[in-house]
């Protein structure tokens, strides 16, 4: 009996120790939570200092296309309401996106206000030097003969007007001025009593015989001498219409020469033609009576003035351009047919035209666009009909008025940043009207306008 008082006394010590143990590992653990993670949690719980909010700019608050960069009065008649700088990209219009200024300036933005100003093209092309096609001569006889002495035996000498170029012999000539004077011999021996019928003969005698002679381009001068000096001459003197040079030459001494044979040519270069290609796009802007500015490598640093006289009624179908004339004075035969000349044609595109830079307007093939810039970081991307372009500047049709902006550089940066956020959105989807959930962090953000697609 008390052996077995003892073992179960035993057996209570051991369970006591073992109690006493898990209650004092217990409160150990219950003292480290308390000294070691409740400041903890109380530092956890502390609130944080309220940050303050910069303004970026202030805007409407009916939503107007209205925005200031200080407080005031809006159009709508209320006061501007303040857009923070966490709230810009949520504050953005329809079709607008956000950029924030370290991102502009990293990427370089430039933009320029819309203007409008007088609009004037340069069209510069290639011309030819040629002869005045109404300055061309032809030296021929109209009677037959031999060439008895040849003045000008050379192509490409100068002639005087009314230099002596050559003398035909010819026997037809000769009898002719010989029946000249023998009807004038007849006339002047009828005296004035004679019968009028024969005095009437002798006249139309002699007048036939003189016409025939005015005919072989005997002039008056020569007429004169012949019935002065009662002899007929054994030649005819050709002479040289106009001032000018020799072009061609087939006339050779003591050859027969047949009427209308061309003898000799000569071209009056006092004045000279410029024919020069214009591109079809082009050919609005080119008018009759134009003036042209004209340089040619042999004067170098000298410009000389043209005027458009003529613009060709086709077009080269495989240039796709159109041949002009022009004329230009040569004074001296300066210039020589043959003779390449730089031409250009100052055009008046419009005398008052809503222009913008060229770096300004992006072409997709299908339409073209500019990237509006409207203030605070705020972009658009809009359509526009573009003209002409003159002097680096594009002429806009419709979609921009005077005094708005336009990016002119990285545009396209902006532009791509757009069709990305577009897709992006796109991709997210919509249901029933409204915006997926973007998952945490992300905020869901408008439609994209129409003018976005296919951009």
């Amino acid at each position: 009996m008390k052996r077995l008082l003892t073992f179960i006394g035993g057996i209570l010590l051991v369970a006591i120790g073992i109690i006493g143990g898990i209650f004092y590992e217990r409160r150990e653990l219950s003292l480290f939570t308390y000294f070691i993670e409740t400041p903890r949690r109380d530092v956890s719980t502390v609130p944080e200092a309220k940050k303050e909010r910069n303004i970026l700019y202030y805007k409407c608050p009916m939503g107007l296309p209205d925005y200031s960069q200080t407080p005031g009065k809006a159009q709508c008649g209320m006061d501007y309401i303040p857009v923070y700088e966490d709230e810009a990209e949520t504050a953005t219009g329809p079709g607008e996106i956000y950029i924030t200024p370290e991102k502009i300036q990293r990427i370089g933005v430039k933009s320029e206000e819309v203007k409008e100003r007088p609009l004037k093209k340069i069209i510069r092309t290639v011309a030819t030097v040629d002869y005045d096609e109404r300055r061309l001569f032809t030296i021929n006889t109209k009677i037959e003969g031999w060439i008895e002495r040849l003045y000008v035996n050379a192509t490409g000498r100068e002639v005087k007007k009314g230099e002596p170029l050559m003398d035909i012999y010819s026997p037809d000539l000769v009898s002719t001025q010989e029946e000249y004077l023998l009807a004038l011999e007849t006339r002047k021996r009828l005296g004035p009593g004679a019968l009028p019928d024969a005095i009437e003969g002798a006249n139309s005698i002699l007048e036939a015989t003189k016409r025939r002679l005015r005919n072989w381009d005997i002039n008056d001068a020569q007429i004169e001498a012949l019935e002065k000096n009662e002899k007929p001459t054994k030649t005819l003197t050709l002479h040289s219409p106009a001032e000018g040079v020799v072009i061609e030459k087939m006339a050779v001494q003591g050859m027969k020469a047949m009427p209308g044979e061309k003898l000799l040519s000569i071209a009056d270069l006092s004045n000279v033609w410029l024919y020069a290609n214009i591109y079809e796009y082009e050919m609005s802007l080119v008018k009759a009576e134009q003036k042209a500015k004209v340089t040619i490598n042999a004067y170098p640093g000298k410009v000389f003035n043209a005027t458009v006289s003529y613009i060709y009624p086709y077009l080269n179908t495989d240039t796709r351009t159109a041949k002009v004339r022009l004329e230009m004075a040569s004074p001296g035969f300066k210039f020589k047919p043959g003779m390449y000349a730089n031409v250009e044609l100052e055009s008046i595109v419009s005398p008052k035209a809503i222009v913008v830079p060229e770096d300004a307007v992006l072409d997709t093939g299908e339409r073209q666009v500019v990237i509006l810039d409207l203030g605070a970081g705020r972009f658009k991307v809009i359509d526009v009909k573009v003209g002409l372009k003159g002097e680096g500047y594009y002429q806009i049709l419709s979609g921009l008025a005077p005094g708005w902006k336009v990016v002119t550089s990285a545009n396209f940066l902006i532009d791509s940043e757009s069709s990305f956020r577009s897709t992006a959105q796109t991709m997210l989807g919509m249901e029933h009207g409204k915006p997926k959930d973007a998952g945490p962090g992300l905020k869901p953000t408008p439609t994209p306008p129409s003018e976005h697609k296919g951009h």
